[in-house]
């Protein structure tokens, strides 16, 4: 039995898409299961022995949480301090998600940082996500933690669904262009996941994963722009401009990591992956987009 925490957001909704095709036997819950209360948890799903714990949950209001620091760290490392005992009760291999805002993002060139580079994060979300991961490697050892990054897909808010709706409002639109990074499709996530539990993997440790290739904001932005255009997803032969600015005058709540590239060497290796360019995954998601419109 695969119990799947946080099955109503982004990453999530793309799991539990997967577990359904593949009729694997599975519990899914999300905030009404709260997982601050171990009580709560320790009651929910007490029928059937459970094998996994998916945990797709978090807070994830990056500027927000400089405000919320007691919210998120109450979610992002108490929370997981309770799946952790949930983990250890139920004798659960753990698969739980964490950030590339682990990392301060000052690190030198594009080979990006790899799962042995010292963390360092540079805003509040980032500080909880790495003490969710404190809190995992303390205490277990069946676990398997993925960092992340720049992270769409078909469920919630995210930064495809941004600049489509902005090219839909604006004939100009500023993103920023010296913050770069590699865009992640969430289906390709949720199908590392499965591999991982279908396989039975002991390979536990630390992984990064995210989509091939390099870009920035500002790249990005214009590739979905033009990809969209193509599909006539914006309607018409509505035409935007696109400029690029600079971190500085685009000022947020929470500072961003500069270079925010993942190295997925280990993970390729361990579980004999080969992961698509970024691009590649940009055109699925938006041909679901176009059929679904039509």
């Amino acid at each position: 039995m695969i119990w799947l925490i946080g099955n109503k957001g982004m990453l999530g909704y793309e799991v539990e898409r997967l577990l359904k095709e593949h009729k694997l036997n599975y519990l899914a819950s999300d905030k009404e299961v709260n997982i601050c209360d171990y009580g709560v948890l320790e009651n929910y799903g007490q029928n059937g022995k459970i094998n996994w714990i998916v945990n797709c949950s978090g807070y994830t209001q990056v500027d927000k949480a400089e405000e919320e620091k007691e919210m998120t760290f109450k979610i992002n490392r108490d929370g997981v301090r309770n799946i952790v005992r949930l983990s250890l009760e139920r004798q659960a291999k753990l698969i739980h998600i964490s950030t590339d805002y682990v990392f301060s993002g000052e690190k030198e060139g594009f080979l990006g940082y790899t799962e042995d580079d010292e963390p360092n994060p540079i805003n509040r979300y980032g500080e909880s996500k790495l003490a969710g991961e404190k809190e995992i490697i303390g205490g277990l050892k069946e676990y398997f933690i993925i960092r992340t990054a720049w992270l769409y897909g078909l469920k919630g808010n995210n930064f495809v669904y941004t600049i489509l709706r902005l090219c839909k409002e604006r004939e100009v639109i500023k993103v920023v262009d010296d913050q770069f990074g590699s865009p992640t499709y969430a289906r390709d996530l949720a199908e590392v996941i499965l591999k991982i539990i279908k396989d039975n993997s002991s390979g536990y440790g630390i992984y990064h994963f995210t989509n091939e290739g390099v870009t920035n904001w500002y790249g990005f932005a214009r590739v979905i722009y033009e990809k969209a255009k193509s599909l006539n997803l914006l309607g018409g032969n509505r035409r935007v401009e696109i400029k690029n600015i600079k971190t500085e005058d685009y000022p947020t709540a929470a500072r961003r990591p500069k270079r925010s590239i993942l190295s997925k060497d280990k993970i390729k290796k361990e579980f004999n992956l080969k992961i698509r360019d970024w691009e590649e995954a940009l055109d699925d998601f938006l041909n679901i987009l176009s059929r679904q419109i039509k």
